[in-house]
């Protein structure tokens, strides 16, 4: 197929240009995305890497669930902190900037704000598990319950 009969396609019947519409705007949308990830300033990782990360290098998760959520299930070693009052200047935070700190909700939309605050906040190395929680446990990877 050479770019003459693509033309073609795409300026033939209305269907054909709807369908021709549609993929330029996917594409559109796709590096759009890809673009805004790359400069958004923290990895989202994966539930296997945040273990890795927790293991190697001794990252400080925290855990941005309502109370009773982190208490029915958080993971190991993670700190809770209410979105409401996440602030990167606080004593759980201070002394963590060069620290790798791994941000946790439940399904990883409110870590994502919280990542780009901490990045603002010149954290270096900040992180946020892709998918929260039901992610951590889809991957079938333990929670601890209680406090």
């Amino acid at each position: 197929m050479n770019f003459q009969e693509i033309l073609a396609f795409a300026t033939g019947s209305p269907w054909n240009q709807m369908l021709s519409l549609a993929f330029v705007g996917l594409t559109v949308a796709i590096i759009y995305t890809e673009i805004a990830r790359l400069f958004r300033g923290y990895k989202a990782l994966r539930p296997a890497e945040l273990t890795h990360l927790v293991n190697s290098e001794n990252a400080l998760v925290v855990d941005l669930s309502a109370s009773n959520d982190f208490e029915k299930g958080h993971i190991a070693g993670s700190r809770n902190v209410l979105p409401s009052s996440f602030d990167p200047e606080s004593k759980l935070l201070a002394g963590s900037k060069a620290l790798p700190v791994v941000l946790v909700c439940r399904t990883g939309q409110a870590s994502a704000g919280a990542a780009k605050r901490l990045k603002k906040a010149g954290f270096e190395k900040v992180y946020a598990l892709d998918g929260g929680i039901a992610a951590w446990q889809q991957a079938d990877l333990p929670l601890v319950k209680g406090r």
